[in-house]
This record gives structure tokens, sequence and C-alpha cells, in this order.
């Protein structure tokens, strides 16, 4: 009888949320309405560089260069440095998930998607260790972008630098010029060696994961978890054309199409060694241990590519935001925060920190007040918080669920309750979806779908009879499950995420300038 009224309550307030999270959804599609661009008293820009700029901005990838042209779109005269200015040849930043499309359409640069051969992406299929297969659509028809990382940034950058009020410089940042407390800008190196000092009343660090400037600025603390192990394969024959995979079996592998002909798999390889590709170990690794588990269709293509040889591996980094309030610079995407590349959510994080702090810069005329646009921009940090926290659990809680040992009774049980609620489908399946690609960042949603799945799991193993055995399995895994989730909700932060509104740095207002800047303008 208990257990009856629980399931009746569980089931209430599934579908209370499933019409929350669609509203959310279809508000999350609309375009925001386009405000007047901010110029200058002509009319025109201004596009003076000698020591007229505004905002410098460290790193051109995905968040540097689309802020860039966020910026120099509403008039602010923005310099980018870059340390190479070539096309990049990286094998992550391929999967834009649908939140991520709706905020690149907000930003004016859904264009750059085109002319690179980017595949639409309207599904994933999920496929388990013993063969069964669960098809997980996005929500509301959203379909995300799939694509060569380096193709995708070079239009970017082409972008951003079409702006008057943008110059694009090649160089490597060394230091921040710090001046009685405030960032006034950046010491950098040219390619040929020659070294220059470039000044801002605001500079931006985005310069990837690999940020050499990011201990000034914040306390990371990184993990790595896990390496990808990423090849490309050829020469398929796939059963459904604009599908991405999650194979959730011994290994994880992710596949999607990064263009007409080629797809991208990432194997994941747990803990903090890798077998070396230099000694034919990786080789023989992916053909007796990853190829069983592939997928019939995949098969012959993964076993070419591993013959062909072109094998590369990356960290997976995982780093939550720990920013430390700095007047005169600031920091957003890889370089503040990392979620785990298992669910690719890096860029859609990314592109809404861009969305979030263009539009806290829009009331501004003037960044001269460096002490006053430090305390006034803290509320960016509070304001990301939904989408990076959905983002960065989600990624965590299923690399952690499916990278586990089968030897654990309650592991095993964790990964076959998540398997079957995903193929469950209606508000279950799309709601986990719909936090995966950024469409409803809601930590609430997450946390329900999270300890849903726990009681789905339980429910398996209590009913019919709840025999000794069950119920000692039944509670490792509660405990097993709620040692995933709440660590992650420690790190990101539970008061920030659930209670924005007792935090101090959310009522932050723009700060009061004078006449003179509004009518002088940038």
């Amino acid at each position: 009888m208990c257990f009856g009224r629980a399931a009746a309550f569980l089931f209430g307030f599934v579908v209370l949320y499933s019409s929350r999270g669609r509203e959310n959804i279809k508000a999350s599609e609309k375009n925001r309405s386009k405000k007047t661009l901010k110029s200058s008293g002509n009319g025109v820009c201004r596009s003076n560089f000698a020591g007229n700029t505004d905002v410098i901005i460290v790193g051109a990838g995905v968040a540097g260069s689309a802020l860039a042209y966020a910026l120099a779109k509403d008039g602010w005269r923005v310099q980018v440095i870059e340390r190479d200015l070539t096309e990049p040849d990286r094998i992550v930043g391929e999967l834009l998930h649908a939140g991520g499309c709706i905020k690149l359409a907000e930003l004016g640069l859904e264009d750059c998607l085109d002319g690179i051969d980017s595949q639409i992406v309207l599904s994933f299929a999920a496929v388990h260790k013993d063969g069964r297969r669960t098809a997980i659509s996005y929500p509301s028809n959203a379909c995300g972008r799939s694509f060569h990382h380096g193709r995708f940034i070079q239009k970017l950058r082409e972008k951003a630098a079409s702006l008057p009020n943008v110059k694009l410089d090649q160089g490597t940042v060394t230091s921040l010029v710090e001046e009685n407390g405030s960032i006034k800008g950046v010491l950098y190196k040219t390619k040929a060696g020659q070294e220059l000092a470039a000044s801002a009343s605001l500079t931006i660090v985005c310069d990837s994961c690999f940020s050499n400037l990011r201990r000034n600025l914040c306390n990371p603390k990184i993990e790595v978890p896990s390496y990808f192990v990423g090849l490309v394969l050829e020469n398929y024959n796939l059963p459904s054309a604009n599908r991405a995979y999650f194979i959730l079996k011994d290994s994880i592998v992710v596949t999607y199409p990064i263009s007409s002909n080629e797809i991208r798999c990432f194997v994941d390889v747990p803990g903090s060694k890798q077998p070396p590709i230099s000694n034919g170990e990786m080789a023989s690794y992916l053909k007796t241990v990853v190829a069983p588990q592939m997928p019939p269709e995949l098969y012959n293509a993964f076993m070419c590519a591993i013959d062909k040889g072109n094998i590369r591996t990356m960290p997976n980094r995982i780093m939550p935001a720990s920013p430390s309030p700095t007047p005169g610079a600031f920091m957003i995407g890889d370089s503040l925060n990392m979620p785990h590349a298992v669910t690719g959510g890096g860029m859609t994080v990314g592109l809404s920190d861009v969305v979030l702090l263009r539009d806290l810069l829009r009331p501004l005329n003037d960044l001269s007040n460096a002490a006053a646009i430090c305390k006034y921009l803290e509320s960016f940090y509070n304001l990301r918080k939904p989408t990076a926290f959905a983002m960065n659990a989600l990624a965590s809680t299923l690399h952690t669920v499916f990278s586990s040992s089968d030897q654990d009774p309650s592991r095993m049980e964790m990964k076959e309750a998540f398997f079957n609620y995903l193929s469950l489908g209606g508000v279950f399946s799309e709601g986990l979806m719909a936090l995966l690609s950024g469409l409803n960042p809601d930590p609430l949603s997450l946390v329900f779908h999270c300890f849903a799945m726990l009681a789905y799991a339980v429910g398996r193993l209590l009913l019919p009879f709840p025999t000794p055995k069950r119920m000692c399995i039944a509670a490792k895994l509660i405990l097993a499950g709620s040692g995933i989730i709440f660590p992650i909700l420690k790190a990101e932060g539970i008061r920030a995420t659930f209670f924005p509104a007792t935090v101090l740095a959310y009522y932050r207002t723009p700060p009061v300038q004078s006449t003179d800047d509004r009518e002088t303008g940038k």
C-alpha cells in the first residue's frame, strides 16, 4: 500500500514536471529581440586601437571568437589575441547540442555552421551491453549540429574579424598586467618573438582548457578521471542518418558524424593511465576490448580506422567554477569551468556564457571603473549556474555510472536502471535530453531525474517480493547513487545552484555612470 502511494506521488510529480519542462524548452527556443547597436557620437563605431581598446579577449576559440563578435556588434572596441590563428586540428568541440545552436543563433552566428559540411543531429541511439537499443530524440523537434572543429573555429574568427572594431592578433599572452590591484591589460609575445603590451578597461580570459592565466583569476581544482581515444570512421553504412551513438557497454563509446562521409568515434578509457600508442598496445586494446562492443554497422569501419593508425588521445578534464573576482579581468568558457566531455556539452556552456556576459554588459557605456564593473559582474557566476550545473552534473553522473566495474551488484543494477529509464520514453527520456542538450537547464529537473532513476532501480529490486539479498543490494545502490550526486552538488555549490536569491551577488545592478559617459558612447 505504501509503495503504491509512493508510486502515485512520483507519477504526479513526473506529470507536473513534464509540463514545466516543455514550457521552459519552448521559451528557450525564442530568440531575444535585438537591441540597437551602440556607437560613438557620429554614428560610427570607433576602431582606433591606439590606446582606445575597451576589451581584450585572450583566446579565439569558440567562446573567444563568439564573444568578440557579440561585443563588437554592441559597439565595444575589441582586441583578440590568439596563440595560433591557423586552423586548429583538435578532436573535441565537434558536437553542438540543440541548446548551443539556439545560443549561436541569438548571437547572430548561425551562418558559421554553413559551408563547412556540418551535419544535423536529430537523435541519439543508446546501445546497451546486451544489444538492446533505444532512440532518444531532441525535444520539440530541435536538432544539434556536428562538424570538424577547425572549420567551425575559422568561420567564427572570420565573422568576428569582419567587423571594423575587432582587431585580431596572433601572439602568446604571457601575463596579465596589474596596477594598484586592477588588471590593466596583458603582455604577449608575437610569433617573431617580439614582446608587446596591450591595454584595455576589461580583459576577458577564454584561452581553453590549457589556460596559462587561470591561476591568476580562480582556484582551479582539476581532475582527470579518464582519457578519450579518438578515431575517424569512414566507409560505413548506418541504418539511420543524422544519429549519434552512446554505446554503454563495458566501455563508453560516443560517435557522431562530423562530415558527409566521416564519423568521429571516442572511446573512454577510465583512469589516469592509458595504453601507449607507439608500441601498439592501444591498437591491441581497441581491437580486443572495444571492437567486440561496437554495433555491427560500425564494426568494420572501426577496425579499418585502427589499422589506418590515426589514433589520437586527450585527457578528460573536470573543473568546477571557482572564480576569484579581480577588477579589470574576467573568465568564461573552459578557462573557468570544464564538464566531462562524454556528453559533449562544453560548447553549449561556453556559448551560454557568451550570451549572458554580452547581456550584462549591454546596459553599460563605460568600463573604466574596474572595481564597480567587477562587483556588478559577480552576478554572472550566479546567473550561469543553471546551465553549467545541468551540463556538468549530468556528464559526471553518466560517466561515473557507466565507467564503474560490473563486479559490484549495486553498480550493475544502476547501469541497468539508467538504460531502462531512458527506454521508458516520454517525460523520462525527453527530460534527460532537454537537460543534456541545454534546452531546459533546470537544476531541480536534474535532481528529480537522478532520484527518480534511483527510485526506479530500487523498485526493480524490491518487486515483486523484497528478499534480504535484494534489500541489501538496494541499500548499497542508494548509497552509491547518493555518493555520486551529492559530491557534484557540493562542488557546484548548493546555495548558489538551488537558492540563488539568497546570494547577494544575484541582485547586482549596473553601476551608475555619468551623463558624460552616456553621451560619449564607446
